[in-house]
């Protein structure tokens, strides 16, 4: 059995179409077909049904699809039993200025003999892809499911219950409020030009709008957050929130108030996901120092969540 076969065939099976399985894997759309056809001619069965949107798994490639995965796997442990000591831990942050970042400079801090290698990986679904294929070791990121449904050997935990604060110009109505609920938000735009379609934080921040009755805006080009930082302070009547562990550069004019959210404070869940076959010493090491520092957030009463924080273990330490 080709292994490259059984390679496209996973990217197919997860991708929905052939042109997306090609671009992740770096090949053209023929050299996928034809490896899934050269496939399906060693098994004996068809694995996909094509349809108009692309190609979906029969049942044969339903049946498939986990071994293919542990195939993969295998191949990915036989490597790397033979990694030169010292390789680095890979972990997807999503964002350098975001919690998860700062989360892991802590880390670094206290276990500064333990390699890092971060990247910023586009949505978590990007991450899931990624552990499964060995491309990183771990994942900072925002379920909306329990990641376990996607495979049975990917593991994860709540590790930070992250608060919202709001973030005013200094001319703006609430920028003299030592601290604001939800509902003081209601007469004014929060403009948040990062939320991207059918992202997971774009998910929090639609039920989190919907919940307290929010107009959230995320129209408008995205130039960082400085830039967005700029547009708030000149703005008597925009507001934008941002986490609590965010790392932001400041102006120095003092145009701009950050208020914290309370009663009840809208609060983004991260989990830590990783693959339950990796053996990467490192790994060990940052799930006991998230274990240690966990702490599950406050009372109902006073804390907002998203739907979905609540299923099952392994989803809290």
């Amino acid at each position: 059995m080709n292994l490259e076969s059984v390679r496209a065939f996973v990217a197919v099976a997860e991708e929905g179409q052939f042109r997306h399985a090609a671009a992740r894997l770096g090949v053209t759309q023929q050299a996928v077909s034809k490896r899934i056809a050269a496939l399906e001619s060693y098994l004996g069965v068809a694995l996909f049904r094509r349809v108009p949107t692309g190609a979906v798994l029969t049942g044969h490639g339903e049946s498939f699809l986990p071994h293919a995965r542990a195939v993969l796997m295998a191949v990915r442990q036989a490597v790397a039993s033979v990694r030169t000591a010292g390789e680095p831990l890979r972990v997807d942050v999503l964002r350098s200025h975001l919690a998860s970042a700062e989360i892991l400079r802590d880390f670094h801090r206290t276990h500064p003999d333990i390699p890092l290698e971060t990247v910023t990986l586009a949505k978590a679904d990007a991450a899931v892809r990624a552990l499964l294929d060995g491309e990183i070791d771990v994942a900072f990121a925002y379920l909306r499911s329990p990641v376990e449904e996607r495979d049975p050997l990917l593991k994860s935990a709540f590790v930070h219950f992250e608060g919202l604060d709001v973030v005013v110009g200094a001319r703006h109505p609430l920028a003299g409020a030592e601290q604001l609920g939800p509902g003081d938000l209601g007469p004014f735009t929060a403009w948040m030009p990062g939320i991207v379609g059918g992202s997971e934080w774009g998910e929090f921040y639609r039920e989190f709008g919907e919940a307290f009755s929010l107009v959230i805006d995320s129209s408008g080009p995205n130039f960082g957050p400085e830039s967005l930082l700029e547009t708030i302070g000149a703005s008597s009547s925009l507001i934008t929130f941002v986490g609590r562990k965010t790392r932001l550069t400041w102006p120095e004019d003092e145009t701009l108030r950050r208020i914290p959210l309370t009663s009840p404070t809208p609060t983004y869940p991260w989990s830590l996901v990783w693959h339950s076959h990796n053996r990467h010493p490192g790994l060990r090491d940052l799930v006991s120092y998230m274990r240690a520092g966990f702490r599950p957030p406050g009372r109902a009463s006073k804390v907002w969540l998203p739907e979905g924080t609540d299923f099952p273990a392994p989803q809290v330490f």
